[in-house]
Parts: C-alpha cells; sequence; structure tokens
C-alpha cells in the first residue's frame, strides 16, 4: 500500500474525480440480473464502501462520474460479439435505458454535480463514451476507480484510464467480482502492476485531509 504522503499527493480534489462502475439498480441492486455478483459486492462491502467513498467525494469536492451500461429495447446498436453480450441477452432483467434497472442503486447517492454517463455498446465504461472528454475539461489527473465488476468492467477503465495518461487508483475493497477469490488475484497479479492500490479507508483518511486543509 503507498504512504499517506504519496497517496495524499495522488488524491489532489481539483484534480481527482470518482468513477463508479456498472453500480446500477440491474447489475447490484435485489433484483440482479447477476444476483452471484449482486451478492458478492453487497456481503463483500463492496457496495458500502463505493457509497462511503462517494459521500466523501461530494463533501470534498471530488467530482464523481456514475458509469452505466445499458441497452434499448430493440437491442440496436449492441454488442453481439462474445459470449458475454449473447449471454446478456438471455438474462432474465434487462439493462433497458429509461428503466429502474439502470439507475444508481443505493446506497450510493447521486448529487446533483455528478455525471451519469450511458453506453449502449462494448465493454469498456471510458473507451466510446463520454468520460475521457469529461476527465479532460475537468483537469483529471487521477481516476479513482470503483465498482463491479473486477473481471471485466474494472480492469477495462483501468487499463483505458493508464493508457490515456490518467493515474489509475483502485480502493481494493470498492470493487467486487466472481467467483469472490477472483478479485484479490485480479488486484495483486493484474490491477497492481498498473494502478495504485489503496484501502477505502486510506481514500477516505487522505480526503478528510484535504478538507481540512481549505
Amino acid at each position: 500500500m503507498p504512504s499517506y504522503e504519496r497517496l495524499g499527493a495522488l488524491l489532489d480534489p481539483a484534480s481527482t474525480v470518482l468513477l463508479t462502475v456498472e453500480c446500477q439498480q440491474g447489475v447490484v441492486g435485489p433484483d440482479s440480473a447477476l444476483p452471484e455478483l449482486a451478492r458478492e459486492a453487497r456481503s463483500s462491502g463492496a457496495l458500502r464502501n463505493v457509497a462511503r467513498l462517494v459521500a466523501a467525494a461530494h463533501e470534498s469536492g471530488v467530482q464523481v462520474i456514475h458509469a452505466v451500461a445499458e441497452r434499448r429495447p430493440d437491442g440496436r446498436g449492441a454488442n453481439r460479439n462474445a459470449r458475454l453480450f449473447r449471454a446478456a441477452e438471455r438474462l432474465p432483467v434487462h439493462q433497458l435505458t429509461g428503466s429502474t434497472a439502470v439507475r444508481v442503486a443505493p446506497p450510493i447517492e447521486v448529487a446533483e454535480e455528478d455525471f451519469v454517463v450511458r453506453r449502449l455498446h462494448g465493454l469498456s465504461p471510458i473507451h466510446g463514451t463520454d468520460v475521457d472528454a469529461l476527465l479532460r475539461n475537468l483537469g483529471c489527473r487521477t481516476l479513482i476507480v470503483t465498482g463491479v465488476s473486477a473481471n471485466v468492467a474494472v480492469p477495462n477503465a483501468v487499463f483505458d484510464a493508464v493508457n490515456l495518461g490518467y493515474t489509475a487508483l483502485v480502493p481494493a475493497d470498492a470493487i467486487a467480482g466472481v467467483p469472490a477469490e477472483y478479485t484479490p488475484a485480479m488486484i495483486r497479479n493484474t490491477l497492481a502492476l498498473v494502478a495504485t492500490i489503496a484501502t477505502t479507508d486510506e481514500v477516505l483518511g487522505c480526503l478528510a485531509r484535504a478538507r481540512e486543509r481549505r
């Protein structure tokens, strides 16, 4: 884990953005299309930690972006070039535009100043969406990546952020995947090679000190 000094240097509220990845009702809520992932996100405490980070970001002046995956009722524009996409079409809950399934899930609170970026295609919350342009216009240097899943969308977000020149920071206890043991393996063997890994409490501590200095 990084020192508080190094972590604090990365977490300047003026140049830090917090990204929540697919923390939506149809993914991590009680009626999820992916109940195993939803259970893991909740039982591990990851979803609660995302909510804590979002609340602290709102207090600290850190911009929050919620990345939501959805599809049109007619499926137009959606990918079908991987098994994951074809399996999603057969799930009992579809992430349909305008439905409850694509609303950000409690206990995460969406503030008026937050951005909600929706995508209709692909695997990444960043590539092919408005996120990169927003980050550049916001003066982002450090992107905190949270949410689900550690299997696909979270590593996609981290890789894209690094490739685009941002410093990626991953609170290890604010992401989740399945099976449960896969997430720490992904963090240790992959994400730790390209991102700064911290805990939710460490990030919260740095943001609290930043508020005290204002």
